[in-house]
C-alpha cells in the first residue's frame, strides 16, 4: 500500500514591522500608515501604535512569496490601495475588507513606482523594465505602456489633472508624456548622475528631482492655459500670449538649484499636502526639511534681497542701480531660494529607507506630521515644528532589529523563544503576538529550563543569561565560556543541560534554586559540574532522548559520539567536506542525522556509525535540521531561503515550502509535531501548520516536474523562436498586458469553446435539414454545452477570462504570429524543399494582403469613433466652459494692467518727493 503523508502549509507570520524593499504611505485619513512588510503590507494605526490589519495575498498562490516593492493609498478612496511587486504585479486592495479586489499583470519586473492622479481613476506604475503603464483602476484593464526610458524607472507623478505624466528615472532623463496622445513631449536633461525622486506640491507650481547630484533641481510647471508674464519697463506686467514653436511643448521650465548638505544620494523628495513644507531624505540618516514660502513671502523676500543687492552696489561707490529686471522692485524676478528656504535637518539613529507626510492639517505650531520607516524594522513617527523635531511615537516592540539567530518552543508549546543581535524576545506562538522583550547580547542559541518559568540564552562573548520568563528580566548573566557559546542542549532528565562553545570545550550544567540579597522568593541559577575538553571548536551539541549518548560536532567535519555518564569516546562519524552546523537524534536512538556547510543532509546509523544516505538537500549551506518526535521523519532548512520535509527511512524529499526571502538560521519543532518554527534573516518568524490533507510522494514528484516545466515555458519556448525585443523608440507606445500562464490557459479555454460551438452549430443546421425533408429524429443537445446556445456558450468562455488578461489572451493565437513562428522554426527545411515554394510564395501574396485588410478595417474604425468624439463635444458645453476661462483670463489681464498703473503712479510720486 502507497504510503500518506499530512501536508505542511504556510500559517502566521510575525516580526517584521517594515521591510526596506518599499516605500510607506499613510492612507487617506491619515489614521492608518501603510507599511511592507515583506510579502503582506502592515495597516497601523498610528495613534495606538499596532497593526489593526494585514493585506496578504492568497496562500493558495503557487511559487514563491514575493516582496511588496511599492504602496501607493487612492487620494479619492479611504479604502482603496495598490501595492507593487517584485515580480511586475500590481494589486489593488479594499483596505475595509482586508481583500485583494484585482490583480493586474503588466510588468516583466519589479514595480519601482506607483502613483494616482488626483482623482484616483488612474493609475501609473514603472518598473525594473523600463516601462511605464498606465491602468484604469475602475475598468481594471492597462489602458497602454510607454516606452522610452533606457534604465529603471524610479518615480512618476500626475500633472495636469492626470492630462500628463512626469517619470524619472537612472538613465538620467526626466521625461513628459502628454496622456491623451501618448507620446514624449519633453525630454529633461542636466542631471549627473541617477535621477531617484520626483514630486510637485499641491498646486502644480513647481517639480523638484533628486538625485546623487550634490543639489536639488526645481522646474516650473508650464499648464495649457497659462501664458508667460514679465515685467515691463514701467513695472506693468506684459503677458505673452503667443507660443512660440520652440516653446510650445515645454512643459517644465528650469527654475533653479539649491544645494543640499548630506553628500548621500537624494533616495525622495516629497511635498507634504499643504505644499508648504518640502522634504528630501537621503539614503542615509538625514531627512533635510525645506520650508516652501507663498507669493507675497516669496516676492517680499526677492525685494529684500534686490535692496541689499542696490546698498552693496551703492556703498562701493559706483551709478550702476539702474532699472532692470533684476533690480526691480515692483516686479522682481523670483529666484529659487526666495521660494525654498532651508528649515531643519532630522537625524535618526539608523538609515532611513522611506518616507511619508501624514495628509492630516496639522495643529498648534506643529507644521506637519512626518512618518519614516528605518533600516533596523522600525516605524518612527516625528512632528515637524519651525525650529525643531519632536518623536511621536516609534514602533519597534513587535519585531527585532535584526535578523533572528534562534527559536526555541516551550515543552507545552505554547511560548516561543527567539534571539537576535541585542535583544531576546518571547512570543505567543498561536496568535504572533510579542510577550515580552529582554535587553541581551548576541544570543545564538537558547533553551528554555523545565516549567518553562526560565530560559536560558547562549551569547557570541561566551556568556549564559537566565531569563525570568514572567517577569521579562534577566536575572542572571554568568561567564560560562572563554568564546563564543554556540549551542545548548537539555539533558532529559530535567536536572540540567550541556553547553557547547568555540574555546573547545563541552560543560555540563545543574539547574539550582538559592537565595539572593534582596529577593523574596529563590532564584534559579547554574553551576557547572563536568568539562569536556574536545581538539576543536565546537559548534553544536545534542544529547540522545534516553541520555545515553552525546554528540559533538567539531570545526574539522566530523561528529564525535560519546558516553554520556562515563564521557567515553564511542563513534567518531566523518564524510562531510566542510563543517557540520547542525544535528538531531531522532527519539529512539536509531538515527543521527547531521547538516553541514558542503549542503548535504547525512543520516547516519547511531548503532555502528556507519552511513546510511547522504542527500543533496540543498542550494546553500544547511543551517538546522530536527526530527519530528517519534518519528523517521525530519525538517531541515538552509540559506537557499527553502523548508524541505523529509522521511529518514525511505530517503524522500516529501514537501518544499516557500516563503522566507533570505537566508534562514533556526527551527524549531512542537512536541507534537503539528506545527513548526522557523527564523530567518529577513527578520520574520514563520509558523507552519500541519494540515488534514494527506498527500503521496508520486504525485509530489510531479507537481514539481510540472511546476519546472511552467517555470521555463516562457525562457526556453518564447524566446527561442520570437525575435528579441530591440530598444523602444523615443516615445514609443505599446501594449498594457503581459502574456502569462493564465493567459495562454484562458486562450486554450477559448479556442475549445469555438471548437464546441461550431460542431454544436452544424449539428444544429444538420438536424434543421434533416427535419425540413422529414428524417427528423429527437435532438440531444451537447451536455458540455450546459444548456447554452453556440454563441452564449462562446461568451461564457469569454467572461470567464479577466479583464486586464482579455487583451493578450485574444492577441497570442494571431494567424500572423504563428506562420512566423512556423516559417523561422521550419526556415531550414522549407528552403531546402521545392515542393514548399508555391506555398511559399501564395503566403507572401495572401499574409501582407489580408493584414493591409485588417489594418484599414481598424484605421476606418478609429476614424469612426473620433467622429462620434467629436459629435459629443458638440452637444456638450464644452465650448461655453473654453469661454468663461477666457473671460476668467481677460479680467485677470485688466486686473494685472491696473495693478501696474497704480504702482507706477506711485513710483512717480516718489521720484517727485525725493526730488524736492
Amino acid at each position: 500500500m502507497v504510503k500518506a503523508y499530512l501536508r505542511y502549509e504556510p500559517g502566521a507570520v510575525f516580526g517584521v514591522v517594515a521591510s526596506v524593499e518599499s516605500n510607506i504611505c499613510y492612507d487617506i485619513t491619515g489614521k492608518h500608515l501603510l507599511a511592507p512588510a515583506l510579502e503582506t503590507i502592515g495597516v497601523w494605526n498610528v495613534r495606538q501604535g499596532v497593526c489593526s490589519k494585514t493585506l496578504s495575498p492568497s496562500p493558495a498562490s503557487p511559487g514563491p512569496s514575493l516582496a511588496v516593492t511599492s504602496i501607493a493609498s487612492s487620494p479619492s478612496s479611504s479604502s482603496s490601495i495598490a501595492s507593487g511587486y517584485a515580480d511586475g504585479s500590481i494589486r489593488i486592495w479594499d483596505c475595509n475588507k482586508g481583500t485583494c479586489e484585482t490583480t493586474l499583470n503588466g510588468h516583466k519586473g519589479a514595480t519601482t513606482a506607483l502613483r494616482y492622479n488626483s482623482v484616483g481613476s488612474m493609475l501609473g506604475s514603472g518598473s525594473k523594465d523600463n516601462d511605464i503603464i498606465i491602468w484604469d483602476v475602475v475598468a481594471e484593464v492597462g489602458l497602454f505602456r510607454l516606452r522610452g526610458h533606457r534604465d529603471q524607472v524610479t518615480d512618476i507623478v500626475f500633472l495636469d489633472s492626470g492630462k500628463k505624466l512626469v517619470s524619472c528615472s537612472k538613465d538620467k532623463f526626466v521625461r513628459v508624456w502628454d496622456l491623451d496622445t501618448q507620446h514624449c513631449m519633453q525630454i529633461i536633461s542636466g542631471h549627473h548622475s541617477e535621477i531617484w525622486s520626483i514630486d510637485v506640491d499641491q498646486g502644480e507650481r513647481y517639480l523638484v528631482t533628486g538625485s546623487a547630484d550634490p543639489e536639488l533641481r526645481f522646474y516650473k510647471i508650464k499648464h495649457d492655459l497659462q501664458h508667460e508674464q514679465y515685467p515691463g519697463p514701467s513695472g506693468v506686467d506684459i503677458v505673452s500670449t503667443s507660443d512660440s514653436s520652440q516653446n510650445k511643448w515645454e512643459v517644465l521650465k528650469q527654475f533653479g538649484e539649491i544645494q543640499r548638505q548630506s553628500k548621500d544620494r537624494v533616495a525622495n523628495v516629497r511635498f507634504d499636502k499643504s505644499g508648504s513644507l518640502l522634504a528630501c531624505q537621503v539614503a542615509g540618516k538625514m531627512v533635510e526639511i525645506f520650508r516652501v514660502l507663498d507669493d507675497v513671502e516669496s516676492k517680499r523676500k526677492a525685494k529684500r534681497r534686490i535692496q541689499r543687492k542696490r546698498e552693496k552696489i551703492s556703498s562701493k561707490g559706483t551709478i550702476e542701480a539702474t532699472e532692470n529686471g533684476d533690480t526691480n522692485l515692483n516686479a522682481p524676478a523670483l529666484l529659487v531660494t526666495d521660494v525654498f528656504k532651508f528649515l531643519q535637518v532630522l537625524r535618526t539613529s539608523k538609515k532611513i529607507c522611506s518616507i511619508s507626510f501624514s495628509p492630516i492639517s496639522p495643529k498648534n505650531d506643529v507644521l506637519a506630521t512626518l512618518a519614516l520607516s528605518l533600516n533596523n524594522n522600525m516605524l518612527e513617527i516625528y512632528s515637524v515644528q519651525s525650529s525643531t523635531t519632536t518623536k511621536n511615537i516609534s514602533i519597534e516592540l513587535p519585531g527585532h532589529r535584526s535578523d533572528v539567530r534562534s527559536v526555541t518552543l516551550s515543552s507545552d508549546n505554547t511560548l516561543l523563544l527567539s534571539t537576535s543581535h541585542n535583544t531576546t524576545k518571547i512570543w505567543n506562538p498561536s496568535t504572533g503576538t510579542c510577550l515580552r522583550t529582554i535587553e541581551s547580547g548576541y544570543g545564538l542559541c537558547g533553551s528554555f529550563v523545565p516549567g518553562n518559568r526560565y530560559a536560558l540564552v547562549g551569547t557570541k562573548n561566551g556568556t549564559l543569561e537566565i531569563i525570568d520568563v514572567g517577569s521579562g528580566s534577566c536575572t542572571e548573566v554568568i561567564e560560562a565560556h572563554g568564546g563564543s557559546v554556540r549551542s545548548i542542549a537539555s539533558i532529559p532528565d530535567g536536572g540540567g543541560f550541556v553547553t557547547g562553545s568555540a574555546d573547545h570545550d563541552v560543560k555540563f550544567w545543574e539547574y539550582q534554586l538559592m537565595e539572593k540579597p534582596g529577593h523574596d522568593s529563590k532564584q534559579l541559577t547554574v553551576t557547572n559540574v563536568r568539562t569536556l575538553k574536545m581538539s576543536d571548536d565546537v559548534l553544536v551539541v545534542t544529547v540522545s532522548l534516553d541520555a545515553k549518548y552525546i554528540a559533538v560536532a567539531l570545526l574539522d567535519c566530523t561528529i564525535k559520539v560519546f558516553f554520556t555518564d562515563s564521557l567515553k569516546f564511542f563513534l567518531s562519524l566523518y564524510g562531510h567536506k566542510l563543517p557540520v552546523l547542525c544535528m538531531d537524534i531522532s527519539s529512539d536512538g536509531d538515527l543521527i542525522v547531521s547538516g553541514s556547510a558542503d549542503k548535504n543532509l547525512k543520516i547516519w546509523g547511531l548503532d555502528f556509525g556507519d552511513c546510511h544516505k547522504s542527500i543533496f538537500a540543498h542550494a546553500d549551506s544547511v543551517m538546522a535540521v530536527q526530527f519530528v518526535r517519534n518519528t523517521h521523519y525530519m525538517f531541515s532548512v538552509g540559506k537557499d531561503r527553502l523548508v524541505k520535509y523529509w522521511d529518514a527511512d525511505k530517503f524522500e524529499l516529501l514537501l518544499t515550502l516557500q516563503g522566507h526571502h533570505a537566508d534562514i538560521w533556526c527551527l524549531s519543532i512542537s512536541n507534537r509535531g503539528d506545527f513548526i518554527i522557523t527564523g530567518s534573516h529577513d527578520r520574520s518568524i514563520r509558523r507552519w501548520d500541519r494540515t488534514e490533507e494527506p498527500f503521496f510522494i508520486e504525485e509530489e514528484k510531479e507537481k514539481r516536474l510540472d511546476e519546472m516545466f511552467e517555470s521555463a515555458f516562457d525562457d526556453s519556448l518564447e524566446s527561442r523562436y520570437t525575435p528579441k525585443e530591440e530598444l523602444p523608440e523615443e516615445g514609443a507606445v505599446g501594449l498594457a498586458g503581459k502574456k502569462t500562464q493564465e493567459t495562454l490557459t484562458a486562450t486554450d479555454l477559448i479556442i475549445d469553446a469555438l471548437d464546441v460551438a461550431e460542431t454544436e452549430s452544424k449539428r444544429i443546421s444538420q438536424h434543421k435539414e434533416d427535419k425540413r425533408s422529414g428524417k427528423a429524429t429527437d435532438y440531444q443537445p451537447n451536455v458540455m454545452m450546459l444548456g447554452l446556445s453556440p454563441s452564449d456558450y462562446v461568451l461564457r468562455a469569454l467572461s470567464n477570462v479577466h479583464t486586464n488578461d482579455l487583451e493578450q489572451t485574444l492577441l497570442v493565437e494571431l494567424v500572423c504570429r504563428i506562420t512566423t513562428v512556423l516559417l523561422q522554426t521550419h526556415h531550414n527545411q522549407l528552403i531546402s524543399t521545392p515542393a514548399a515554394r508555391p506555398v511559399l510564395t501564395l503566403l507572401k501574396d495572401i499574409l501582407y494582403e489580408r493584414v493591409k485588410e485588417c489594418r484599414d478595417t481598424l484605421g476606418f474604425n478609429l476614424a469612426a469613433m473620433d467622429h462620434v468624439k467629436q459629435m459629443m463635444s458638440l452637444k456638450s458645453d464644452a465650448p461655453f466652459r473654453d469661454a468663461k476661462t477666457k473671460l476668467m483670463e481677460i479680467r485677470s489681464l485688466q486686473s494685472h494692467r491696473l495693478e501696474g498703473k497704480t504702482e507706477a503712479k506711485q513710483e512717480k510720486r516718489k521720484r517727485k518727493k525725493q526730488k524736492n
